[in-house]
């Protein structure tokens, strides 16, 4: 760039700044003669037309404002007792738009400070695909060394999952710790898992992530095959520490899927349970903190822990209710999902996530206060697919209603007509939603009439429960009843039917 040039772009800029907000001032020390100036978002979107950058643009580290949750106030420092990891977050921006990296960094901020993180600083970067040796690229790592130097940052997160390869050379250059979203996801999933099922089902996906990442010296921690004497078998480096430490993670992931497979088989004899009481199973399902467990407690009363955090919940729970015409079924709590959602606990959560397949009814949470509500729909609806459970019956609840737009209610509404509204705290739709999943839960398939004997009451009381009573009368002989009932029912009151099948 020559002076006349700098000189010219100098004055934009300045004549920019005098005009622009402070959240739009250019780190403007040195700019003009640095190889690849960092600078700030509005500057950098005044740039483009569409996807047209600049080739400044493209190939610098784009700062996202707001993310730092450094604290400022001693006290509180001093009330919770420890030192937060400080954490500076990394991007790469290869498609769609600037609000959409944005609104992934915000995602993967959140998911940091739910670990128990200070995050510092947030900077995007502008690729066509992420560098396959440092993620980022070497010259773009060397600035992000120095911004991990500029603000005391002892970690590295970057938005996406590396290959051991790429977690190695981009330690190397910035010379703190690095770990990518996947890696971030399973330290809280750790932290929050309370049952036994829980603790090794997230123990199983943190080995199956590590096992390709661990490190070793080589032959230095190498020892000897055979025995004593030497001879056959006994030259060269043997089995080394890290193929060890392989070996040893293998036989306890086997253990562990043994363990857990054992475990399952709790669940999938309750299941079979219910289906021979044939009790309807309603699942919530949903993106993380969009309010599953709070509206488990408005529909049940469960008690089930609610907390503003993401993952705060990890353990299924699941509660028996009624219609208000009186039939049971149960609802079901599961894990939440993110996006990006690493397959490893996608694997070690299958058991636990196998509810939403055998299920009759989803509730599908959405949190509409969100920035992007559409793109939490997606992000489940893809993990559906991916547990085989694309064909269940879903219901879109779309909670958080006293927080949302109501311009972003009507445009959900538009694109699911047969969704429900709802607050899970104030109460507000909650009437709907149980009218609604009453109308979607499965009907039975045999109408039958029958003259139920007095002392057979349970089977009366069991039309109630699992069936729906269409006619109810009181005669000198028995009770009267028409209803629609399953197949395992009806058989038992073939010996008082009346009228045959309709």
């Amino acid at each position: 760039m020559t002076e006349s040039h700098k000189d010219a772009a100098r004055d934009e800029v300045y004549a920019l700044n005098d005009h622009d907000t402070p959240e739009a001032e250019w780190d403007t020390e040195d700019v003009f003669d640095a190889p690849a100036p960092l600078y700030r978002n509005r500057w950098a979107e005044s740039r483009h037309d569409g996807e047209q950058f600049d080739l400044e643009e493209r190939a610098s580290l784009r700062r996202v404002a707001g993310l730092s949750t450094e604290l400022e106030d001693v006290t509180e420092v001093e009330y919770r007792q420890l030192r937060l990891e400080r954490v500076v977050l990394v991007g790469v921006w290869t498609d769609g738009t600037a609000a959409d990296a944005e609104l992934s960094l915000r995602e993967l901020a959140a998911l940091a400070e739910t670990a128990g993180s200070e995050v510092l600083e947030g900077v995007v970067q502008r690729r066509e695909k992420p560098d396959p040796a440092t993620y980022i690229g070497s010259g773009k790592a060397a600035e992000l060394r120095d911004i991990v130097v500029a603000t005391g940052a002892d970690t590295v997160i970057c938005d996406g999952e590396l290959s051991p390869g790429q977690l190695i050379h981009l330690e190397d250059v910035v010379k703190v710790k690095v770990i990518d979203r996947t890696a971030l996801i399973l330290d809280i999933f750790a932290q929050h898992a309370k049952s036994r099922e829980g603790k090794a089902q997230v123990a199983l996906a943190q080995m199956q992530y590590m096992l390709p990442r661990l490190r070793g010296w080589g032959q230095s921690l190498s020892r000897q095959m055979g025995g004593g004497r030497g001879g056959l078998a006994t030259r060269g480096p043997g089995e080394t520490k890290i193929e060890t430490d392989r070996r040893r993670i293998r036989e306890r992931m086997a253990k562990l899927r043994r363990e857990i497979g054992a475990m399952s088989k709790g669940r999938e004899t309750k299941r079979a349970e219910r289906r021979r009481g044939s009790v309807p199973s309603v699942v919530l399902a949903g993106y993380t903190n969009a309010g599953k467990s709070s509206l488990l407690n408005r529909l049940t009363g469960a008690g089930v822990l609610v907390e503003n955090a993401l993952f705060a919940t990890l353990d299924p729970t699941v509660r028996r209710t009624e219609t208000a015409t009186g039939r049971s079924y149960t609802l079901s709590d599961t894990v939440g999902f993110v996006r990006h959602l690493p397959h490893q606990l996608v694997e070690a959560f299958r058991s636990t996530l196998e509810e939403v397949g055998e299920s009759d009814l989803v509730l599908h949470v959405v949190d509409a206060s969100d920035e992007d509500p559409e793109g939490q729909i997606s992000a489940v609806r893809a993990v559906f697919a991916d547990m085989g459970a694309g064909d269940v019956k879903e219901l879109m609840v779309f909670n958080k209603a006293d927080l949302a737009d109501p311009e972003i209610l009507a445009r959900l509404l538009r694109h699911e007509p047969h969704g429900i509204v709802v607050s899970a705290r104030t109460g507000e739709g909650i009437e709907d939603l149980l009218v609604a999943i009453e109308r979607d839960l499965p009907r039975p398939g045999v109408e039958l009439e029958a003259l139920v004997p007095y002392d057979r009451g349970d089977l009366v009381a069991r039309i109630h429960a699992e069936g729906e009573m269409l006619k109810e009368e009181h005669t000198d002989h028995g009770t009267l009843v028409r209803a629609l009932i399953h197949q395992d029912l009806a058989h038992q009151l073939e010996p008082f039917r009346t009228v045959g099948a309709v």
